[in-house]
């Protein structure tokens, strides 16, 4: 295998103007998310951007950025243009997808994300799950819930289904996790298919791909990273972020 990890970012986001820009103990969010990427050492990071903006924050810091444009509809549209031009002839054969809003994600979750595409030749998308975080996540439509047929360790799992439904009986729940590992056949497969009927009923991208017939698993990470989507998702980042110290990573 031969991955690579694209983390796509715009600055329209409708509940957080700005979002990727936005300063987390000294650093920007979109940074952060760059360096916790490229400690997990899978393979060459970039940020699939749709701004200038956060282009030139992401190579103010060292990193690789790639303009598209701003009108791209979706993440997977965002980083197959950044894919065009990063890799053109294709030898690139993995792309891990890391949402930008995800500032202190384990990089070890990233690299257990990429080793179940290893793992598992018959795996076309691999993507993250963790326990649920109180019972009221059960009932939550804005919790995802993943349905998995769990290997015997207990580390990863076939998936099933994905749902913002409450599941029948009261037992715990695994949360999806935004972060997709795609062999890249699967990733234009996925991308040149239309919306499917499960995706528009659940609002989930991820069943397009079932009902593609693509094969995904999901690894376990311990929890869910924190996600910002809003400005108390915001705040509570930066309250996480100074319990690291002044500009330094989880």
């Amino acid at each position: 295998m031969n991955p690579i990890v694209l983390i796509p970012a715009r600055m329209a986001a409708t509940r957080l103007p700005n979002k990727p820009l936005a300063d987390i103990a000294g650093v920007a969010m979109i940074v952060r998310v760059l360096r916790q990427a490229q400690a997990a050492g899978i393979g060459p990071v970039a940020v699939a951007a749709g701004d200038i903006e956060i282009v030139a924050a992401v190579q103010k810091a060292g990193g690789q950025a790639v303009l598209t444009d701003p009108g791209l509809a979706s993440g997977s549209d965002r980083i197959l243009a950044a894919l065009d031009v990063l890799d053109p002839k294709g030898r690139h054969d993995v792309v891990i997808n890391l949402q930008g809003d995800m500032p202190f994600v384990q990089p070890s979750v990233l690299a257990a994300c990429a080793d179940l595409l290893s793992a598992h030749p018959d795996c076309d998308i691999a993507t993250v799950v963790a326990p649920e975080a109180s019972p009221a996540d059960r009932s939550n439509p804005d919790v995802v819930k993943a349905v998995l047929a769990m290997e015997q360790d207990g580390f990863s799992g076939r998936a099933l289904y994905f749902t913002r439904s409450t599941l029948y009986g009261d037992a715990p729940i695994w949360r999806h996790i935004g972060i997709y590992g795609y062999r890249r056949a699967a990733l234009l497969a996925f991308n040149a298919a239309p919306p499917s009927p499960l995706e528009k009923r659940e609002k989930l991208e991820q069943l397009r791909a079932m009902e593609l017939g693509l094969s995904l698993r999901a690894a376990v990470a311990a929890e869910a990273p924190i996600s910002v989507d809003n400005p108390s998702d915001l705040e509570a980042a930066r309250q996480f972020a100074k319990t690291l110290g002044a500009g330094k990573q989880a």
